[in-house]
């Protein structure tokens, strides 16, 4: 078995003329950043920019987490002669897979049962093991939680010989990666004049990672996170009321939280289609919308984080559209 690392040797690839040897070295960094693009139409301020972590190789913000943690595990050798396993609700999951096909790696994930069969269908085919996860399996004060107690429980069998899991929501390599990427990115992108940065609850790697740098930077800027509500389906985020918070987290970096419901997440993400032709995800919704309600963030740069594109949750939005756009 083969780790999963980036190649050892020194990349041939010509970034001036965006020609590459090998798809890992589209991740981003402070050299090669994912874009900034102005929300023009659908809010109710104009200076709001979305960081369009869509544009990453494997389709989301996930892919700067994903290569650190599994860079992380080559280092310390946990990978040798080991399976990779990963609770996730898939972005992560669809990151490490294509790792994992790169490199021969076998992976398996632990998956909640509501994610949408886009993301099952995409993990399938890149030859993942998928372990859906229905939510009775996991104790009734965390009833979200069952896909981490799956995939921990997974790296726990066989004495541990068999599998090693990234653990996303615990491992400090997943805020490294935005503390040294995403953040230096915005800061350079935005000329030091951002006044706020939006993300979502999640594994809390972006909003630790990210929060801490731009503060290290500037104390004044405001650090929002954003909630959804219990019983939500909001892929990616987190509610608190019914998951355990992660390691991760570190609240000191945060100045408030946000709550948004399930309806205005989806109503802006269609707005964010319709007036912008912004093919954002349905956790770009939820963040916009919060940025839309938001009082009193000033006249600086306010910058929001856009997880992933709408490509996964298409079936999501089916009942919601009805016949619309059929001939009439």
């Amino acid at each position: 078995m083969t780790a999963i690392t980036h190649p050892a040797s020194p990349s041939r690839s010509d970034y001036a003329a965006r020609r590459f040897e090998d798809i890992r070295d589209l991740l981003p960094d402070v050299n090669n950043p994912t874009p900034l693009v102005r929300v023009r139409n659908s809010l109710g301020v104009d200076n709001v920019y979305l960081k369009l972590e869509w544009m990453n190789p494997f389709g989301s913000i996930k892919d700067r987490a994903a290569a650190y943690l599994v860079q992380g595990m080559v280092d310390r050798g946990d990978l040798e002669g080991r399976e990779l396993v990963e609770a996730s609700s898939g972005n992560t999951a669809i990151a490490l897979a294509a790792m994992g096909a790169i490199n021969d790696t076998k992976v398996t994930i632990t998956i909640p049962d509501g994610v949408p069969e886009e993301t099952k269908t995409i993990l399938r085919m890149l030859g993942a093991e998928v372990w859906e996860t229905p939510d009775e399996l996991c104790p009734v004060d965390h009833p979200k939680d069952g896909a981490i107690a799956l995939a921990r429980s997974l790296a726990a069998s066989e004495n541990g010989t068999r599998y090693v899991m990234a653990d996303q929501y615990e491992n400090p390599d997943n805020v490294r990666a935005h503390f040294e990427t995403t953040g230096p990115e915005i800061w350079n992108q935005t000329d030091g004049q951002i006044s706020a940065f939006f993300a979502g609850f999640g594994t809390c790697g972006t909003l630790t990672g990210t929060g801490r740098y731009l503060k290290q930077q500037n104390p004044d800027i405001r650090v929002i996170a954003i909630e959804p509500q219990a019983g939500h389906r909001l892929p990616g985020l987190k509610s608190f009321a019914e998951a355990n918070e992660p390691g991760n987290l570190d609240r000191s970096v945060i100045d408030d939280v946000v709550m948004v419901d399930d309806d205005d997440a989806y109503a802006m993400t269609l707005r964010l289609h319709r007036r912008d032709g912004l093919m954002v995800g349905l956790s770009t919704g939820a963040i916009a919308h919060a940025i839309d309600q938001y009082d009193g963030l000033g006249d600086g740069l306010i910058v929001g984080v856009s997880p992933d594109a709408s490509t996964k949750y298409t079936s999501y939005f089916i009942e919601r559209l009805g016949n619309e756009g059929q001939p009439s």
